[in-house]
C-alpha cells in the first residue's frame, strides 16, 4: 500500500487510521531520513489508539511506553543501540511477544532479532513535489 501525503497533519492522519486498526502483537518498523515525519506519524498511531498524552522520540531512552490507549504502545529508537545485547536487558521479547503494539525506528539496526510477520512503514520525501509532501509505503499489513 501506498499513500502519499502533502501535509503533517495529512501524514499524521495515516498513524491514527493504522493505530485505529491496530491489534495486539502487532510490530511495526518505521523506516525513514532524519526529519521525515516519523515521530508525526508516530503521534498519528497513538491518537488511533486512544492515547492523549505527548507523544516524543525515544532517541535518548531507546523506548517509551504508553499505556493509556486502547492497547499499549511501545516507540522503539534503536538508533544508539551499541550490540543485540542491549535489546536484551531492556526485556524486547517481552514487548515485541507481548499484547500491545510496537513501533521500531531504526529497525534495520537490529534486523537479526526481529519477528518474521512484520509491518514495514517507509517515509519518503520528494522535495521536487513540495517540501511538505511523503510517500508512505507499508507492506505486510491487510489493506483495510
Amino acid at each position: 500500500m501506498i499513500i502519499e501525503t502533502r501535509t503533517p497533519r495529512e501524514t499524521f492522519d495515516v498513524g491514527k487510521k493504522i493505530g485505529e486498526n491496530a491489534k495486539p502483537g502487532q510490530i511495526y518498523t518505521l523506516t525513514g531520513d532524519l526529519g521525515v515525519g516519523k515521530t508525526v506519524f508516530t503521534q498519528g498511531v497513538a491518537a488511533g489508539l486512544g492515547i492523549t498524552e505527548p507523544i516524543c522520540s525515544p532517541t535518548f531512552t531507546i523506548i517509551q511506553e504508553y499505556e493509556s490507549g486502547r492497547l499499549p504502545l511501545y516507540h522503539f529508537d534503536v538508533y544508539r543501540i551499541g550490540d543485540i545485547e542491549e535489546m536484551e536487558e531492556i526485556g524486547y521479547d517481552d514487548y515485541f511477544f507481548g499484547q500491545g503494539i510496537c513501533l521500531i525506528e531504526w529497525a534495520n539496526l537490529i534486523e537479526e532479532i526481529l519477528p518474521e510477520n512484520l509491518i514495514k512503514v517507509t517515509i519518503e520525501k520528494d522535495l521536487e513535489k513540495g517540501f511538505d509532501y511523503r510517500r508512505i509505503t507499508v507492506t505486510g499489513l491487510e489493506e483495510a
